[in-house]
Formats: structure tokens, sequence, C-alpha cells
């Protein structure tokens, strides 16, 4: 999972990146459409990776990992005529979007619009994205067009296809609409996911906040986007700490999960994923899935090989081997199982693939 870390100047980008990645990078002033990024990549903390680190003693222990990237230089206008090159490729390289909107007020740090509002904040930078999506959507079209006087009758299904979907989502973004609005499902995109479309990625809007920060109501009623509010400053300090030193601040300022757990979590639903695992003396490891996902999907994330050669899949659950305390009990209560390949994988399963190839 690759999230990328956006927002206006001076929101406070890397204070977040810093509280979520442990990182200590420098904090300041921004230029404004000054391109930068920094990259980091953060394990899931999963307490029943380490309940079965514990049951199996294996030599390696592997949890699943999330990549943050803090991305500077979006403002308003830089999306006039789209956005370009490298910029547009990082973006569209990610899964989903961290959207850091300051709602703390700083003498110190000047708001690039002199006030603070989270909404127009978050409108500017949106706007920003429906318009790159626009350009790109107009693009194509004119592409498609030239196809169409070019080919005639001849112009395959297709790319018939592909521009009613274009005139679709060139209706919602003419209309301000971001893509993830219009609950297009998988299938019906995976023909365009190549496009990299940005109004689709799923958004948290991350309210930047402090101490003395009121309630300021802020609401986003879009599909596939939640709010959380972060004490981003006091959240970066939390994360240099030691966990029993950064136990005593949080219970102080009223932190009840750090906001590295709590992100991830949110995170994880946003984009519909969730874990399972696979154990053994060698290695005992978490793996990241979409819900819905069949044994043989799940095969794939560990190897191509295992879902091109897969026969059947040993499941049984982490709750329930915590439960009944070992695998043989497991098998006497019947609660192991042969799974094919219409299984669905569950959060929490524990699967061990049988294949040949």
């Amino acid at each position: 999972m690759r999230l990328g870390i956006i927002g206006l100047p001076n929101s406070g980008k890397t204070t977040i990146f810093n509280a979520l990645t442990r990182s200590n990078l420098p904090t300041g002033a921004a230029t404004s459409g000054q391109f930068e990024v920094h990259t980091a990549v953060v394990p899931v903390p999963d307490t029943r990776v380490d309940r079965l680190k514990a049951m199996y003693n294996p030599k390696k222990t592997t949890y699943t990992q999330v990549t943050y990237v803090d991305i500077g230089g979006l403002d308003k206008g830089i999306g006039e005529g789209g956005l370009k090159g490298q910029f547009r490729n990082e973006l569209a390289q990610l899964d989903g979007f961290l959207h850091v909107v300051r709602t703390f007020e700083d003498p110190n740090v000047p708001h690039p619009y002199d006030t603070v509002d989270a909404a127009r904040d978050v409108e500017a930078l949106d706007g920003e994205l429906l318009l790159s999506d626009l350009v790109m959507v107009e693009s194509r079209l004119e592409k498609l067009d030239a196809e169409i006087k070019r080919k005639g009758r001849t112009m395959e299904k297709a790319q018939l296809d592909e521009i009613e979907m274009m005139k679709r989502l060139k209706d919602a973004l003419e209309a301000s609409t971001p893509l993830r609005d219009l609950g297009l499902s998988d299938d019906e995109m995976k023909p365009y996911r190549g496009y990299g479309f940005l109004t689709l990625k799923p958004a948290l809007i991350v309210l930047n906040s402090n101490e003395n920060t009121k309630d300021t109501g802020f609401t986003y009623a879009h599909q596939n986007a939640s709010v959380v509010a972060l004490q981003g400053r006091i959240e970066a300090e939390l994360a240099q700490l030691e966990p029993d030193d950064a136990a005593i601040f949080m219970e102080e300022y009223g932190i009840t999960e750090l906001s590295a757990s709590k992100v991830i979590r949110l995170s994880y639903e946003l984009m519909n994923i969730h874990s399972f695992f696979t154990v053994g003396e060698d290695e005992v490891r978490a793996w990241s899935v979409r819900i819905g996902a069949t044994a043989p999907e799940a095969a794939g994330v560990i190897h191509s090989d295992l879902q091109k050669g897969f026969i059947r899949a040993e499941v049984f659950n982490y709750d329930d081997l915590i439960t009944l305390g070992s695998e043989a009990a497991l098998r006497t209560a019947g609660k192991f199982k042969l799974e094919g390949k219409e299984y669905v994988v569950k959060n929490g399963d524990i699967v061990h693939i049988r294949f040949n190839v």
C-alpha cells in the first residue's frame, strides 16, 4: 500500500510524515510549487503477528508494510492545464491520499491564504485534482474522436466503450464530482487503470490540529473518503520517544491511539483490504489482500506461481487458533479446513497453499 501525503504549503505535511514514520525530517515554510518527495516504508503494527511469532518461534517474522510519500509542491493554480510530468506521475502511482489540512493557528507559520479555513483549503486542492483528471479525459476524447474520423464503422468495441466511459467521467468532473463518487466497480475501471485518475483514489482527510484547536465542524461527504483529526506536532514528538515515555505523554494529552496505528487502520478500511497470515518454523508473515479476494488471488499475493498452480488451500483462523491453542486442537474441533478456488479469504485467516506448477 503506497499512500501520498498531500496538502497546501504550511499545512504540516512533513510533521504528519514524521509522526507516521518516526522520521525526523526538518519542517518549515515550504516554497509554493516546489516539487519535493520524501519516502518511508513502515511495518504495519499487528499484535496477531506478535502472538503467532511467540507460538511458532520462526526464524523470520515479517509484517505487512505501508509506504508513505510526502509530496511537496501542490498549491492552488498549479494544475492549470493539468498537472505535468513527474508531479502527476508520482501522484498517479499512489493507492490513496492522506490530505493534510491545517486547522491550527500559529502566527509564526503564516497560512498561504492568510486565514485558517479547512473547507476552503480542501476545496482548493480538490479542485486541482479534478482539473487534472478533466484535462486527461478531454485529451483522451480528442484522440478517440480522431480515431472515429479515421476508422469510422471499423472502430473496435473496446474503443466505443471507452468513449462512452470518458464522456461519463467528463460529465462528472465538469460538475466538480470526484470520480470516486460515481461508485464505479473494479471491473468497470479495469481497462482504464493506466490513466491513474487522481479523484478516483481513496482519500483520508487529516485535520492537523493542536491542543488549542476548537472543533471546526468540518465534514467531507464523499465516497471512499473519511476524516481524522490529529495533533501533528505532538504526535511527531511522541514518535521519537520510547514506548513507556510515549504512554505517559499520551495520557497527559488525552491521546488514546498513536497516529501511526490510527491512520493505518483507517487506510485499510478505505482501501478495502485486510490481512491473512502464513506460518511455520521458517517464517511467520502477514499479507494484505483486498476484501473479497478468493484463495487463488491470495495465493497470487504470495507468489504468482502459487496462483497459477493452485490446487487447494489449507485454512484455519487466527481467533480459533488462539482460543484452542494449537493446530492439533483445531483439527480435532473441525476448524482446520481444505478450501477450493471459490473460497473467499477472511480477515485473520492462516493459509497454506497446495499447488503444482
